[in-house]
């Protein structure tokens, strides 16, 4: 029988709850514009759709080609301080978007606030490492995703009803709702407290390091590939879930919306008592993160299958929402322990372009999702969830193998008390 060890209980994060609710309010201001995102833009700004899509496409792979810098800056000057900036960045840039009335200061604007989105999971990720230790780290990245999704919708809900009481003039409302829930989600993070292990090196005091330090670190880069492989089924619910139901299924749209809602609702219920379950449990990391992975391939099989009967629209409702079910399970065991797996894995000192990099793995896939997908479905409607599932299976085998390559801290959430032998008794000369 397998006894889990366990070691000393988690220590309670300074400031974890301004933390948290800074991260609610912001992810609030940020559902009221990402569903909406080129009409959002339209509106505010008046420019036409077609330039407003340009814009924002331009400015964005901008963004990516900024996330190396950004984790130097954080390397250089700390995730807490380069959190702040960014914070304040975007509540600037939406407090300035209903004056950017021409292409000029659209393009202006949408840039800086792109270069602060993009970089935003890599401060963020490096802030959970800087102010977390042990399973504290696997369980704010939980908490973290959970209100992300929760407060997503809620910014989504919000925004819609002020359009039904303005109309599209309410849009320029929001986008100061945007701001404001920035600058308070700033003012709260502000609050939270660094922590530094004691033994870890002032990166002012240490060796001048780079990117040629995680170039070199090939356990951690097959981490990434493997965070790659992962990140495609990630993309699958936004990208292909609604191109497979309309035209594979031939399903009505009706069903996109609910497949999105039970994964929202699951998220932002059960992500933190899934998280909880597998961290008690003394799981390695790196083998629950293989099991979301798993529980992605299952889900991937399973529209194979369904994709083959294609039955009753009725059977295709529930098969397709049990399924959403077990792809949102994966998500949910695999995210909190994938993360803290990176945040660990990188060495304290250059922890900002260790996550610049594993991120690069996340916006990667999200690139390449759409084009994928769409060639993979013109040829078989099948054919991307196959592709998919051998992916997730690749991913859950270099989780497993790169077990051992990595630093112990890293694969375990608290390392397991050691067990000693009892010293034999010394007899002594009266």
């Amino acid at each position: 029988m397998l006894k889990v060890l366990r070691g000393p209980a988690e220590t309670r994060v300074a400031g974890e709850r301004s933390l948290l609710t800074g991260v609610g309010i912001s992810a609030v201001g940020i559902g009221m514009y990402i569903p909406f995102s080129l009409v959002f833009f339209h509106h505010v700004t008046g420019l036409s759709f077609t330039l407003v899509g340009l814009v924002l496409t331009v400015t964005g792979l901008v963004g990516l080609a900024f996330m190396p810098l950004a984790g130097s800056a954080v390397d250089r000057f700390g995730a807490r301080r380069v959190n702040l900036v960014l914070y304040a960045v975007r509540a600037l840039g939406f407090a300035l978007y209903p004056f950017a009335g021409s292409p000029a200061a659209f393009a202006a604007v949408a840039l800086v606030t792109a270069l602060a989105d993009r970089s935003f999971p890599v401060v963020q990720q490096s802030l959970i490492g800087e102010v977390a230790r042990g399973g504290a780290r696997d369980r704010l990245q939980a908490s973290v995703r959970a209100l992300q999704n929760a407060g997503m919708g809620a910014g989504a809900l919000l925004v819609s009803g002020v359009l039904a009481l303005w109309g599209t003039g309410g849009f320029q409302y929001t986008a100061w709702g945007n701001a404001l829930a920035f600058a308070l989600a700033g003012l709260l993070v502000a609050r939270v407290r660094p922590v530094r292990d004691a033994e870890a090196p002032d990166a002012a005091e240490g060796p001048v390091v780079g990117y040629r330090t995680v170039l070199r670190d090939r356990a951690f880069l097959g981490l990434t590939a493997a965070n790659f492989l992962t990140a495609l089924g990630y993309a699958a619910l936004s990208v292909l879930f609604p191109l497979y139901i309309s035209t594979w299924l031939r399903g009505p749209d009706s069903l996109t919306g609910a497949a999105f809602t039970v994964n929202t609702v699951l998220c932002a219920g059960i992500g933190v008592l899934i998280a909880g379950r597998v961290r008690r449990s003394g799981a390695r990391r790196t083998r629950s993160a293989a099991l979301g992975a798993l529980l992605f391939a299952a889900a991937f099989v399973a529209q194979i299958v369904l994709g083959t009967l294609r039955p009753g629209q009725t059977a295709t409702m529930v098969a397709l929402l049990a399924i959403v079910v077990v792809y949102t399970l994966g998500e949910l065991v695999h995210s909190p322990s994938g993360g803290a797996l990176s945040v660990s894995a990188a060495p304290e000192a250059v922890r900002g372009r260790y996550l610049a990099t594993y991120q690069l793995s996340y916006a990667l896939a999200t690139a390449l999702a759409p084009s994928l997908f769409t060639v993979l479905l013109a040829v078989d409607g099948r054919l991307p969830w196959a592709v998919l599932a051998v992916a997730a299976l690749g991913a859950a085998l270099a989780l497993v193998l790169l077990e051992r390559h990595l630093p112990a801290e890293a694969v375990h959430a608290t390392p397991p008390t050691p067990v000693t032998a009892p010293v034999p008794a010394v007899a002594v000369a009266a």
